[in-house]
């Protein structure tokens, strides 16, 4: 039977640790660049044909947080088509041609509401009387009423009868803000 002894000091044990890390990390990096560079059978392939719909629906879901955007951000929005319902709204400064098209945003627990909404205007405006429900499809554009507003030019309008979800909540921060609306 053969007993060694050997006898190392601390400055060989030290380098044989070191060498052996450099060896394993080359073995990790040769690895690698054969997996990324070599092995095109497990590239990874990126789907970014995102669908931008024609038209935008707006529900009372995510309403107010689209009106914040869309007020916020107007220059991104111009031009972008929506859908949406609520009420005819007017005041009394409002052209012949323009209505708000309004829904109820509830403010408090005591169902405190203030009325919110984008200005529409369109030629037939006058055919539809304060809170008369409807639907409209149109487009995001850039007016002026006592300052710079998104005003929605109403390419379709049609009567609806009230719908069940007739308020909306305030803005929540779930709703992420991007250059087209979802």
């Amino acid at each position: 039977m053969f007993i060694f002894n050997i006898k190392m000091n601390r400055n060989i044990l030290f380098k044989l640790i070191i060498g052996l890390l450099i060896i394993l990390s080359l073995i990790v990096l040769c690895a690698s660049i054969y997996k990324i560079f070599i092995n095109t059978n497990s590239a990874i392939t990126v789907n970014d044909t995102i669908t931008i719909p024609d038209i935008t629906n707006i529900t009372a879901k995510n309403y107010t947080n689209i009106l914040n955007l869309v007020y916020n951000n107007l220059d991104t929005y111009v031009g972008q088509k929506i859908s949406f319902c609520g009420y005819v709204y007017r005041v009394y400064d409002l052209n012949d041609n323009q209505f708000v098209l309004a829904r109820d945003m509830i403010v408090n627990s005591n169902t405190q509401s203030l009325v919110v909404g984008f200005l529409c205007e369109c030629n037939d405006a006058n055919n539809f009387k304060d809170g008369t429900w409807i639907e409209i499809s149109g487009k995001i554009e850039k007016g002026n009423y006592h300052g710079e507003i998104p005003i929605i030019n109403i390419d379709s309008i049609k009567n609806i009868q009230k719908p069940d979800d007739i308020f909306v909540y305030p803005p929540d921060s779930s709703y992420i803000p991007t250059s087209i609306l979802f």
